[in-house]
């Protein structure tokens, strides 16, 4: 019996991330069909999905898909989102408007009650919303949970979060630069760090934020299973010396009770692990996506207390 191909749709298709959606894609066996940028730099497609349709206009694009659904043998079947974190509620829609399940990078949405309408449209439209939570399929970060899951379970860990990916001036001219599309640093280069830890050590019991800035945030956290001091920038002027002095412009490092987790590797396959999750009918939903939500809005809003308490150590360089 022959495979069935299965169509997708893409928006966000000139972004950083979309090749790994079209790798994936193409990786699991199916094919794009229809992808949407209003940046038409979009030549990585020849490398997928050459004869895919292309559109500048979302409402061109809206419309393609909503003529290939009236064409049973030629509907959409999925939609990527990989779009600004600000239009993955209105991009979601769209998909599920066109009778198409979604799969949407993440932050899934910028607001916890965003969810809530959404999914009111997966009961109204019969399609499911998966976001891309990828580390949750790192080897690593799997055998972690496996191992904080068989600890006592009174053993509380002590987790250090520290991530500082640099970026240029550019970054404040664009949409990730603006607070009310990206959700600030917390969101747009913590949220998937944040749904990994809750993922691996349990609900949220407390958090506290002591510092807030356009580049900088930091803070503790207390979850079920363990106190976590976190630190995220995009300024590399706050990278590690050691870091800086072999010209590296990306530090990232997660320690449990001082003992490094190494999950560097193995990244560039985990979106082609998600696809097959999600074609297999297993995929993160909604739900899954709710508990880092509502952590990086609640950061977001939050006063930042300073220099008090149990802070990262990061923090000391801070000005």
């Amino acid at each position: 019996m022959d495979k069935i191909v299965l169509n997708f749709g893409l928006t966000g298709a000139a972004g950083y991330i979309a090749p790994r959606h079209m790798k994936a894609i193409k990786e699991t066996g199916h094919a794009l069909v229809a992808a949407l940028d209003r940046n038409d730099s979009v030549g990585i497609i020849d490398s997928y999905f050459p004869m895919a349709d292309y559109f500048l206009e979302t409402e061109r694009f809206d419309r393609h898909l909503d003529k290939l659904r009236r064409l049973e043998d030629r509907k959409i079947d999925y939609v990527s989102i990989c779009t600004p974190n600000y239009l993955h509620d209105a991009h979601i829609r769209l998909a599920l408007r066109n009778q198409a399940h979604a799969i949407c990078e993440k932050p899934i949405v910028l607001n916890p009650w965003n969810i809530d309408a959404l999914q009111d449209i997966e009961r109204e439209t019969g399609k499911k919303i998966y976001n891309v939570l990828q580390l949750r399929l790192h080897p690593s970060i799997i055998a972690l949970r496996q191992k904080v899951r068989s600890a006592p379970a009174d053993n509380i860990f002590d987790i250090d979060l520290s991530y500082i990916t640099s970026r240029g001036k550019w970054y404040f001219s664009s949409w990730k630069g603006n607070v009310e599309k990206s959700g600030g640093v917390a969101t747009n280069i913590g949220v998937h760090f944040f749904d990994m830890l809750i993922w691996i050590f349990g609900n949220l019991k407390t958090a506290v934020v002591h510092h807030s800035s356009a580049d900088t945030v930091a803070g503790n956290m207390e979850l079920e299973r363990a106190h976590v001091r976190w630190f995220l920038s995009i300024n590399d002027a706050y990278l590690p010396k050691a870091i800086q002095a072999k010209g590296q412009r990306t530090y990232r490092s997660i320690t449990v009770e001082q003992e490094e987790v190494e999950f560097s590797g193995g990244f560039t396959d985990l979106h082609t692990l998600t696809y097959q999750d999600i074609l297999a009918g297993g995929g993160y939903g909604l739900d899954d996506a709710r508990r880092s939500i509502e952590l990086v809005y609640n950061i977001r809003h939050a006063t930042p207390v300073g220099l008090n308490g149990e802070f990262h150590p990061f923090l000391l360089q801070v000005k």
